[in-house]
This record gives C-alpha cells, structure tokens and sequence, in this order.
C-alpha cells in the first residue's frame, strides 16, 4: 500500500541572499509538473533571474509516492522535505557511498527490513560530492551511517553494516513511537 508524501513547496524555503535556508521575500514556487517519479523523488532548484532579487523556486513534483517495502533514494533537496512530510512516522535513512564494500553487502538486507516494517519510512542517501552539504549538516563520519529519525529530530543512530544492531535500534523507536503516540 503506497503511502503518498504530500510536499508543498514553500516560498520560504531557500533564500538568494543567504545562499541557503532562510525566509524569502517577493519569491515564487511554480509545480512545471505534477507526474509521479519512480526513483528520484523530486528536485527543487532556486533559479536566478537577470535582476539580483529575482529568483524562482521550480519543483519538479507535488506528490510523492514512497511506496512501503521500499527503500527510496533522496539526495540534498528531497531529504528534508520527505522527512518532514512522514510526521509523526519514523524514517530510517540508510547513508552510503557506491565504493564502500560494507554498504554493498548490507543493502539488500536493508531492503529486507523495508519490506518487514510497513509503518516505517525507510530512505537512501548516496554520499556523494552533490549530496555533501546534507552529509556534513548530519555529521557523517563513517559509512554505512544508519540514523534514525522521529518528528524531525535524531533518535538513534548505528555505524557500520551491524544489522543487529540496526534492527534493535528500529525496534526501540518504533517502541518509543506507540508508548508516545
């Protein structure tokens, strides 16, 4: 059963002058496309116009589509607003790069656990040089990095591919989860 995202692009959301997060004045958010995407979830770019002051904030998707029992691959710009979409729901991000051996052997027993808990959010972030601004804002050290997050925030986190311990860390949140819900 797909659980769907809504993503309402906001205004306020990148700001020109900062060159980051920030309030935005006179900006717009245009939605060119409102079409599902099957692997990438969407990608918000600022556009600057001619004049110093203008810019456009273009999203390529309003909806999306995480679908439970699988693992959905984000990058800088899809990350948060997928994370804040989930609410109240637990999300497990999976931080990885294509080089490292221990990620490549603990995968598809990620993908594993994605299919075992349909009431958990279950993401991928490649660590590239184009994901780098998100990977040092969550304080990457080692990969495979494993964190866990509730209503925004950390909750747990487990480095290296020790999928016991993985599996004990979703239990003990999602235990939080329903004596706090």
């Amino acid at each position: 059963m797909p659980l769907s995202l809504r993503l309402a692009p906001s205004p306020t959301a990148l700001a020109s002058s900062t060159g980051g997060f920030g309030p935005v004045k006179k900006k717009q958010c245009r939605i060119p496309y409102s079409g599902l995407a099957t692997t990438r979830i969407g990608l918000c770019s600022l556009d600057y116009g001619k004049r110093v002051d203008s810019s456009v904030v273009r999203c390529s998707l309003e909806t999306v589509n995480v679908s439970v029992g699988q693992v959905t691959e984000v990058d800088k710009d899809t990350f948060w607003p997928i994370v804040k979409a989930a609410g109240e729901k637990i999300v497990v991000l999976d931080m990885y790069t294509q080089w490292c051996g221990p990620c490549k052997v603990i995968a598809p027993k990620y993908k594993d656990l994605s299919e075992k808990y349909e009431d958990v959010v279950f993401l991928k972030l490649d660590c590239n040089p184009e994901n780098r601004p998100l990977v040092k804002e969550l304080g990457l050290r080692v990969v495979p990095t494993f964190k866990i997050f509730k209503d925004n925030k950390v909750v747990k986190e487990v480095t290296g591919a020790k999928y016991d311990n993985l599996v004990e860390a979703i239990e003990t949140a999602r235990s939080a989860a329903g004596s706090s819900g």
